[in-house]
């Protein structure tokens, strides 16, 4: 036999050999030898329902708060403190006096311009009756009087130095700072106290003026202090600057607070919460069951055991909650945690489904158990 009628003989068995190794993979996954092929492995997840609610709209930002009246007293003359009618913390009503300087020297110099004056206006009151007999001209009249009347100035500015050695409130308020003491030199000028008016407060921030046509007067403000932790207080939109500073491209805004008692004082740092919409029927989900990729939000939702990714709009957020404004409808269950291991039609292991099916498939044989017991 030659070398060529055996290659059909060769090639045949080889063919033989290689069917004999199994056949290729049926439409059903299996094998032809009838093996399954492996199946995915089911991703274990956390879900939540997606619910009906409420949801408020609200601009969020920190405020420094202010008090509405503040100011420092000064000393308008210069002398040494004899005595203090009032310590810090302590109320005072416009015109109340703070404290007192020396007035020896001052009540000297107004005796004195008092005298001068009583002086001059006798001689006025002699050269009147005399010019009118023409006896004196015009020109020393007029001296007279001019006196008269710089007299009468220097005896009112010396009357005006003395009621000024007594510090006085200009304002209604709180003594929050004392800067004197009782036998120190005030000059002219120099701050001696401050008074600070705790009523109203007022809250101020800056928003920036992308955000500004959310805010108007009299919406309602929630704010929260790190002094008072558990409290919330309330206040309302009282002005908005009419002008965007170029600097920092942001606009003014002031909270008046309502009455908050001695709680809340000027300087303290807060958080501020403006709302300026609501909903009342929104889809609600968890905050965390939003994934956002290129700028898309996206939530997976479990359907037949499996994972679909949707692509959401996303409406206001509150919290730990977000309003699902389209591509989630009330009452699917969505993926809150283990998202990142998912893709579209990935079957998922919810957490916890399991036990809650296992607990109610024994409640059947305890109530049997119960029966059996109950017979016996």
């Amino acid at each position: 036999m030659s070398r060529l009628t055996g290659w059909p003989v060769a090639l045949v068995l080889v063919l033989g050999l290689l069917g004999g190794c199994g056949g290729p993979p049926s439409e059903n996954g299996e094998n032809a030898d009838g093996e399954d092929k492996p199946e995915e492995p089911s991703i274990p997840v956390e879900v939540a329902v997606a619910e009906l609610g409420a949801i408020s709209a609200a601009w969020r930002g920190s405020a420094t708060l202010e008090a509405e009246a503040e100011s420092d007293v000064v000393a308008r003359v210069g002398g040494i403190v004899e005595t203090l009618h009032v310590e810090e913390g302590d109320p005072v009503q416009a015109g109340d006096p703070l404290a007192q300087l020396d007035t020896d020297q001052r009540a000297l110099e107004l005796r004195q311009s008092k005298a001068e004056l009583e002086r001059l206006r006798a001689d006025h009151e002699r050269n009147k009756a005399i010019f009118r007999e023409n006896l004196i001209s015009r020109e020393i009249f007029d001296r007279t009087r001019f006196e008269l009347e710089s007299a009468q100035a220097a005896y009112d500015m010396a009357k005006l130095a003395l009621e000024y050695s007594t510090i006085r409130s200009p304002i209604t308020g709180t003594v929050s700072e004392r800067y004197i003491k009782v036998g120190n030199l005030v000059a002219a000028n120099a701050p001696a106290f401050h008074v600070t008016q705790f009523d109203p407060l007022l809250a101020v921030f800056h928003v920036p003026e992308r955000e500004i046509h959310k805010l108007g007067t009299e919406q309602v403000a929630k704010l929260t202090f790190d002094a008072w932790p558990d409290e919330t207080f309330a206040g309302k939109v009282d002005r908005i600057s009419p002008v965007v500073n170029p600097d920092t491209g942001t606009v003014k805004v002031t909270v008046k607070m309502d009455d908050a008692g001695t709680k809340l004082q000027p300087g303290m740092f807060g958080r501020v919460r403006i709302l300026y919409d609501s909903r009342d029927d929104a889809v609600l989900v968890p905050a965390d069951a939003v994934v956002t990729e290129d700028a898309r939000d996206a939530v997976f939702v479990i359907a037949d055991g499996k994972a679909q990714r949707r692509e959401v709009e996303v409406g206001f957020s509150e919290g730990d909650v977000v309003q699902i404004v389209s591509g989630v409808e009330t009452g699917e269950t969505v993926v809150i945690t283990g998202q990142a291991a998912l893709r579209d039609g990935s079957p998922v292991d919810v957490i916890g489904e399991d036990d809650d099916v296992a607990e109610d498939a024994t409640e059947p044989d305890a109530e049997a158990d119960e029966a059996a017991a109950d017979q016996g």
